[in-house]
């Protein structure tokens, strides 16, 4: 009996290659860019890719949004997500947009928990000891045992109404509940209201226009798969720390550990966006902001702040004779096409000024009002509103900051600064002296000779205000 031998053909191993889409990404100044991307990309990805074609700096808060533009909602897209799935809930009618922009909250409650979870909205388990650490508060929340209870009254719209009720709720690991009769936690009293795993939750941005809420702090659950504004689950608290303690909870009830990991590792993505095979660059923090005096042998920090001060104001006036060619805070110089008049009277103002004194004066004083217009922290008549609105999507962290005109006084300049979850506005005042103009926070105590020294200052030094400089609110563009 013979064996006839057969050739057996295995199929080819075929390489798996994943689909390309392209997405549309836009800027707070509403100019956008495409970019061609794999189907698995994350949120992260897309960050670290469009900084780096434009050479941001990375300092880990750049971050993705999501904006809803019909009903006014907007959320952070976690880093981890995949953008192709955020896109596929969308409807083919609704217009909806993607933004990148920085969010310095977004894992502040890792780093800062004690402005997150006060203590009259946070119970524990009856097992638990009673004096709990508010770094315990996180282990809690990211332990699969125990879990804390968020409780406190919140605004629920009525479903298919136009009115809204204040409720008792109450966040379990098991969803989020009200109670039907005051603050009673019997659970024959307590009504489940919704749970997460198949929703977003979203911040309210227009709540009190497309909705008519109560207040202005008002964020919703949005299921994925939803049919328009009837499934939205409406809700809305008495002030932004009491809404910051349930969004901050509901999101680490829905990631747990995914959260702390996309804390831990702000490079760890999925489709070869890794910046493992590029330079990394220095982040900028508050402990590098420190006042050096370079002039002697051996360089010295200035701890007096009037030697600073004096320090600032000279380095101010021999920094600008250095020429216009100047960077902005992104690393991108600021070409002479893009500077405005007064800028460029600046840059010929050793030519005129000889012949005219009286005219070297008025160019001093044209100079000093305009070189601010080029930095990033600067937005050109813009209104209160809307500065308010532009710290909170860049998330309310103390130092949180912008520099506007002001709409009440034309001369006048205001700061708008984040501190203890509030938006607070000061008036910078330009006062006249002996013919040379200064501005100043204080009534004149402390002066500068133009807003970038004065910035400058209050990023070293806290002064009259709450708390330091730290992070500009800039419209970057793409």
């Amino acid at each position: 009996m013979s064996l006839s031998s057969r050739r057996v053909t295995l199929p080819a191993v075929m390489p798996i290659t994943l689909q390309k889409w392209v997405i549309k990404v836009y800027s707070e100044d509403d100019t956008s860019r495409a970019l061609e991307v794999p189907s698995d990309i994350t949120a992260r990805d897309v960050c670290q890719l469009l900084i780096l074609k434009n050479h941001y700096i990375d300092d880990h808060s750049w971050t993705l949004f999501e904006q809803l533009t019909h009903t006014g909602l907007g959320r952070a897209i976690e880093d981890h997500e995949l953008v192709m799935e955020v896109q596929s809930n969308w409807a083919m009618e609704e217009e909806n947009k993607l933004y990148f922009r920085k969010n310095y909250a977004k894992y502040e409650f890792f780093k800062n928990p004690l402005s997150f979870f006060p203590d009259h909205m946070i119970s524990f388990p009856n097992e638990t000891s009673a004096a709990v650490s508010h770094s315990g508060v996180l282990q809690m929340f990211l332990s699969s045992s125990t879990y804390p209870e968020i409780h406190g009254y919140l605004h629920a719209k009525e479903q298919g109404k136009k009115s809204w009720k204040k409720l008792y709720f109450l966040l379990r690991r098991s969803g989020l509940y009200f109670s039907t009769k005051g603050t009673s936690k019997e659970p024959r009293h307590l009504q489940f209201f919704c749970e997460f795993s198949n929703s977003d939750m979203y911040m309210s941005l227009t709540g009190k226009k497309i909705f008519g809420a109560p207040t202005n702090y008002g964020f919703c659950f949005k299921p994925n798969k939803s049919g328009g504004t009837r499934d939205l689950k409406l809700l809305c608290a008495d002030d932004e720390q009491s809404r910051t303690c349930w969004m901050t909870a509901i999101r680490l009830l829905k990631y747990g550990m995914q959260l702390y990991q996309n804390y831990m590792q702000p490079y760890q993505g999925r489709s070869g966006c890794s910046p493992l095979n590029v330079t990394p660059m220095r982040s900028i923090s508050e402990n590098s902001l420190v006042a050096m005096d370079f002039s002697g042998h051996r360089s010295r920090i200035i701890e007096n702040p009037t030697e600073a001060l004096s320090v600032a104001v000279e380095e101010g006036l021999a920094w600008r004779r250095r020429g216009c060619l100047r960077l902005n805070s992104h690393g991108s110089p600021i070409a002479m096409s893009n500077m405005g008049t007064c800028e460029l009277i600046h840059c010929q103002r050793n030519a005129i000024a000889g012949s005219f004194n009286k005219g070297k004066m008025f160019f001093k004083i044209v100079i000093s009002t305009a070189i601010h217009r080029s930095q990033s922290w600067f937005h050109h008549k813009i209104s209160r509103e809307e500065a308010q609105r532009l710290i909170l999507q860049h998330g309310l962290v103390d130092g949180v900051f912008l520099v506007r005109d002001s709409q009440s006084n034309p001369k006048t300049f205001v700061l708008s600064l984040s501190h203890g979850l509030k938006i607070k506005h000061f008036q910078i005042v330009p006062l006249e002296d002996d013919g040379k103009l200064f501005y100043t926070l204080d009534d004149g105590h402390t002066r500068f000779t133009d807003l970038i020294q004065l910035v400058e200052f209050y990023q070293l030094n806290k002064g009259v205000l709450p708390c330091k400089l730290k992070h500009y609110c800039a419209r970057i563009a793409l």
